[in-house]
């Protein structure tokens, strides 16, 4: 991705997710100030660690005793509970120069689990506080310390290239000088030349596909960024297999049973669903309601929510056909879901 593509993911990504993008490009490709027009975008305080400059306890702080027991004092970048949202820009993680500075930034890296808050040593991180990295590739070309594979694990990893469209609008922006817009133009294989950052890329685990799926649920990108991103995690050829499985998945109407026992997970895809597919599940579930499918909860509730985000015309067609099976008339006819079916119950009895 250029870094356009990879500013839209990481807006999405901070303030949908509290999950940790780290973003690997070559020098001088813009990473760290697109990070910044980020941050001044979405209104959030920028705080960078030269990780390559630090050491444990820059990162832990100094620790003190207050009567017989050990604390470790807040360090200066650390921000408090009441800062305005802050990202904090882990830059250089695989130049940290110490094994143990980076297993201690190992844990800060690792987004919280549900209901916890992300740490580093003793200190909390206030959930309105975000983590990006930023990394060089270990193409032979940096001196750089290879990053483990559980630590990659932790990560979505994200790969930006040089492009020359995307630094032309961005020199545009700038106003710089216009005869070396003009060279460029004519000679845009004298910006920086790409190497080979694809030797890092992430393999599929629990964990992977955990991740991908708060994505999915959280975010929105194009067709494009979202085989980037969950190939960032789960790596390319698990990813691409998901999104087409995804792709082939959406041509076919969803069945009846998926409707009634899983309705929380089809009911997007439900809503999208062309008539013609939409007109297939609906003839499947009168068919399997007629064969004496017991509605009993939450199949009851599902049935309903169905009924409730069809278009009018839909929903008049299925409350019809329905109407007709004793068992289910009996359960629309119950007063609470006349703001359901009130409606299509009238339509019906217009035209007897």
């Amino acid at each position: 991705m250029n870094v356009e593509q990879m500013k839209a993911v990481l807006r999405e990504m901070l303030t949908k997710t509290d999950l940790t993008p780290c973003v690997v490009g070559h020098r001088g490709v813009g990473k760290t100030a697109g990070i910044i027009q980020i941050c001044r975008e979405i209104n959030y305080r920028y705080v960078p660690l030269r990780l390559g400059q630090m050491e444990v306890g820059d990162l832990v702080g100094i620790p003190y005793r207050e009567g017989g027991v050990m604390h470790w004092s807040r360090p200066s970048w650390w921000p408090a509970d009441d800062d305005p949202p802050t990202l904090i820009h882990c830059d250089e993680l695989n130049r940290a120069q110490q094994e143990d500075t980076l297993q201690a930034i190992f844990q800060f890296v690792e987004p919280p689990n549900e209901g916890q808050q992300r740490a580093l040593h003793t200190h909390k991180l206030h959930h309105r506080h975000r983590v990006v990295v930023t990394i060089n590739p270990p193409d032979g070309t940096y001196q750089v310390a290879p990053l483990d594979r559980a630590l990659i694990d932790r990560m979505v990893m994200l790969y930006v290239e040089t492009d020359y469209s995307c630094w032309a609008r961005y020199a545009r922006s700038r106003g710089l000088d216009a005869e070396v817009q003009q060279f460029m133009a004519v000679n845009p294989g004298f910006l920086a030349k790409s190497g080979n950052p694809m030797e890092m890329l992430a393999e599929p685990s629990e964990r992977g596909w955990e991740m991908v799926s708060r994505i999915r649920e959280q975010c929105r990108f194009t067709q494009e960024l979202a085989t980037e991103v969950c190939a960032g995690v789960v790596g390319h050829e698990a990813a691409i297999a998901f999104l087409r499985w995804c792709a082939e998945n959406r041509h076919r109407p969803i069945t009846a049973l998926e409707l009634l026992d899983s309705w929380p997970k089809v009911a997007d895809q439900v809503r999208e669903q062309r008539d013609d597919l939409q007109a297939a599940t609906m003839n499947s579930l009168v068919e399997l309601l007629r064969d004496g499918l017991d509605l009993e909860q939450p199949r009851e509730e599902h049935l309903i929510a169905y009924i409730d985000i069809l278009p009018r015309d839909l929903r008049f067609a299925l409350v019809k056909s329905l109407l007709k099976i004793p068992a289910v008339a009996a359960l629309l006819a119950q007063d609470r879901y006349d703001g359901v079916v009130l409606e299509a119950i009238r339509g019906i009895s217009s035209e007897a």
